[in-house]
């Protein structure tokens, strides 16, 4: 499913852009995807599109205490990958809230950091955010593909 959700915004930049969901469907297919990880990715999407980020007020003091499910679910390293990008101004409590929605949302027994990336990624290019090309960089490609000089 992450891949077919990968293969999306790499083709659908803008995601007003990309076609109906049948010939969508179609072309997923005909990119060799399959038809089960198509139906999930598009599920997903679609209650991604419908989420709306809760709208509250978080007092910059505050701490964001994770239950049991999330905690289960998210994989080392992921609950500060969030707290990271929280800190760093890339995402909102509210938008930290939809990115955990959606990462509980997956099939997956736990959600493994460089999924988490994508789940951000997807986030924020639903929510039309103005995504810089190191945030992009860094949700898409892992640190082992960088090479060291």
């Amino acid at each position: 499913m992450i891949d077919v959700l990968v293969f999306l915004f790499e083709n659908y930049f803008d995601i007003s852009t990309h076609p109906a969901p049948n010939t969508l469907v179609r072309k997923l297919s005909a990119a060799g995807f399959d038809p089960e990880e198509i139906s999930l990715a598009l599920d997903w999407l679609h209650d991604l599109k419908t989420a709306r980020p809760a709208e509250f007020f978080a007092d910059r003091r505050a701490i964001r205490i994770y239950s049991e499910e999330e905690q289960a679910k998210l994989a080392p390293g992921c609950l500060d990958f969030i707290a990271f990008l929280e800190s760093a101004g890339v995402i909102t409590p509210p938008l930290r809230e939809l990115i955990l929605d959606r990462a509980i949302g997956i099939e997956d027994d736990q959600v493994e950091l460089e999924k988490l990336k994508i789940i951000v990624l997807m986030v924020l290019w639903s929510q039309d955010q103005d995504l810089e090309p190191l945030i992009i960089e860094e949700l898409l490609h892992p640190p082992e593909d960088l090479l060291l000089h």
